[in-house]
């Protein structure tokens, strides 16, 4: 016998009865400590319980009960030394995550190498998604592009997902930086792995290695998928889709197809809600793709004629109104109130749990620390959107200084990255007169007069 797991086997084949006999003739054993768990202890019970017969039942009964005792003692002392080089493990990359060391954490992480070494022909995947992001694409529609192109995903899968597409756009390691312990082994045993909610620390560093997106550039992206889930649904499938608004009745401008089967086919972009409103349609016209696309050139070389103007305009409302400083001290400020009323009505409570008070009068109180508490909580998330808004605004601004920045002269050609890095949306009215928006409010008519 090699093991202890084996002498249970060998010892119920022979049928000897005589356990106390068997069991002080076995020869001695060596078993690995990675064998001692609590799966083993369960096999080999069941396999001595099988064992048990019928005329040797009190001397069964004496030795089960020794080793039941000793499966317990040395399950334990597993149990107990895996925990401890858990810790050991856990404790040693913690200290290395404290102090800004991290390496890839998958095997198929699209644009790094081993040790944030970029991956120039992977990285170029990358750049092209945030591209179409920009471009005005859903998540759904770059899925769908990345498969129609045959780009493999990064397990180099034919079908690319929405999740993996909105984790390439949303991981901060593309910009450069890194969020380290986003996840945590919660059981030492099983190894299940949780999503971080607050429950051990989390350390960013930035700079940590080489970007493939440029920092602006990430920043931009983040406050534009935070703006298309406000606005709601965002279908994306077209570069056009939410762009152009009816002057009439706000509805969005979809596509539709006319003479959709015969040679004469064509696409038009018309108001979505043109005929939901029986026997007054909306009377905005419908427009072609070319002719959208010769608006926005037109309007963006009128934009171009006024460039530095117009930088130093955005430049001067980034100073003005997208300032958080006041709004931080306030929020500061709360902060420290709510700490106070917290510590008060921890006290209170203490306090009436020590000492017979009178109810009464301890309810009150509680009650009015309660309510000012939730007072100043509402206070605080209020400060918290005010201050999450003007970093959104800012951040709008700044894409759109950087893109402008990158424009040498008139345009002659439709580019989708302008459109998407600089328009917000466009403005059919009534009487056949189109207005462009750009983004941070920047307005464009057709008679190219610019209203900021």
């Amino acid at each position: 016998m090699d093991s202890f797991s084996d002498f249970p086997v060998q010892f119920l084949g022979r049928g000897v009865q005589n356990l106390d006999l068997v069991c002080a003739n076995a020869p001695p054993f060596t078993m690995p400590r990675s064998r001692i768990n609590q799966g083993f202890a369960a096999h080999t019970r069941l396999t001595i319980g099988r064992g048990v017969q019928g005329g040797a039942s009190l001397d069964c009964i004496n030795i089960r009960g020794k080793t039941e005792l000793l499966i317990t003692i040395m399950s334990s002392l597993a149990q107990e030394e895996s925990r401890s080089i858990s810790e050991n493990t856990t404790w040693g990359k913690r200290k290395q995550f404290a102090e800004g060391k991290t390496s890839v954490g998958y095997s198929a992480f699209l644009g790094y190498d081993k040790d944030f070494k970029i991956n120039e022909e992977q990285a170029k995947i990358v750049k092209l998604i945030y591209k179409l992001f920009l471009g005005g694409r859903s998540f759904y529609a770059i899925t769908k592009e990345l498969e129609k192109r045959g780009i493999k995903s990064p397990s180099g899968k034919d079908k690319w997902y929405i999740s993996t597409v909105r984790s390439i756009l949303t991981n901060e390691k593309y910009r450069g930086d890194a969020l380290i312990q986003k996840e945590y082994t919660a059981d030492f045993l099983d190894k299940t792995r949780r999503k971080n909610t607050g429950e051990i620390p989390q350390y960013y560093v930035e700079e940590h290695h080489e970007a493939i997106i440029p920092p602006d550039l990430f920043d931009f992206v983040q406050s534009e998928i935070k703006r298309r889930e406000q606005n709601g649904k965002h279908s994306g499938v077209s570069i056009f889709a939410n762009k152009v608004k009816c002057g009439y009745c706000g509805g969005w401008y979809g596509a539709k197809v006319w003479h959709s089967t015969d040679k004469y086919r064509r696409v038009i972009y018309r108001c979505n809600k043109k005929y939901a409103h029986k026997g007054k349609p909306c009377s905005t016209r419908h427009l072609t793709e070319e002719e959208i696309k010769q608006i926005f050139v037109k309007a963006l070389n009128s934009l171009v004629e006024v460039k530095e103007n117009v930088i130093a305009e955005l430049r001067s409302l980034i100073d003005s109104v997208c300032q958080t400083g006041e709004l931080m001290e306030e929020r500061d400020k709360v902060e420290q109130e709510l700490r106070i009323l917290a510590e008060r009505l921890e006290t209170l409570i203490r306090e009436n749990a020590r000492v017979a008070q009178d109810q009464t009068a301890y309810l009150k109180q509680e009650n009015e620390i309660r309510a000012r508490y939730v007072e100043k909580q509402a206070y605080m998330e209020k400060l918290e959107e005010q201050i999450s808004e003007k970093d959104g605004k800012r951040k709008t601004l700044e894409g759109m200084i950087y893109t402008l920045c990158g424009i040498n002269g008139q345009q002659s050609e439709f580019d989708e990255d302008l459109w998407g890095g600089l328009l917000d949306h466009i403005v059919v009215k009534e009487d056949g007169a189109i207005v462009v928006v750009f983004k941070g409010g920047i307005k464009v008519n057709t008679r190219k007069t610019i209203r900021l």
